[in-house]
């Protein structure tokens, strides 16, 4: 097959990406679309930053193994399969499942520090960048650490001052002015959604004519 398009979607914490990223993947039959997360990609837990009241900060670009992501990205780029073993973010004690990423005509390679990563950055063809202002990434995030990860509301808002917000200025909101398309979502994205779809939906049609 042909090389894949690679397209880059960042934002900043509940920007709401993982909700674009159902949508979008749900436009298009499986085969022609998959998807490489940034989570899949932490560094073991026992090994993250403490800040100085003990807590662990997942937000940081050393929790990721950046290295291990620029080289699948590479990988999957040259339309050779990738397996990597599933990051259990909320259960560290389970055993972890295999995922496979098989190439497709678009890989969408998604995560907050994807942009910041040059080795990563340099391997994309498109850079979308999901926007919402603070008070609704808050909104979000307290939300979905409660439901999601058991965290109270003390705890989600102490990471969200003292690791997710200085994180955003300093390694996400800079790299907003390299994107191609940045897609507001205060409220809903629907029509950024459509634009981008419709976009790739051309150049999926493009490989298969030069197939």
């Amino acid at each position: 097959m042909q090389h894949p398009y690679i397209v880059g979607i960042t934002g900043g914490s509940a920007s709401g990406k993982t909700t674009f990223l159902r949508r979008l993947l749900a436009a298009f039959p499986k085969e022609e679309i998959c998807l490489i997360s940034q989570d899949n990609y932490y560094h073991p837990r026992e090994t993250q930053t403490v800040d100085s009241n003990g807590v662990t900060n997942f937000d940081l670009p050393s929790s990721i193994d950046s290295a291990a992501y620029a080289a699948d990205v590479l990988q999957i780029s040259k339309g050779l399969e990738v397996r990597r073993p599933e990051y259990t973010f909320n259960n560290p004690g389970a055993a972890p499942k295999e995922l496979v990423f098989t190439p497709a005509p678009i890989v969408v390679v998604e995560g907050i520090f994807v942009f910041y990563f040059e080795e990563v950055a340099k391997l994309l063809d498109l850079k979308v960048y999901i926007d919402a202002e603070e008070h609704v990434k808050v909104l979000r995030r307290i939300v979905r650490d409660r439901d999601e990860r058991g965290y109270d509301l003390e705890d989600v808002l102490y990471r969200y001052t003292h690791h997710v917000a200085p994180t955003y200025e300093k390694y996400i909101k800079p790299f907003k002015q390299d994107a191609d398309i940045i897609i507001p979502n205060n409220r809903h994205f629907d029509k950024g959604l459509d634009v981008l779809v419709s976009f790739l939906k051309t150049k999926v049609s493009a490989s298969a004519q030069s197939a």
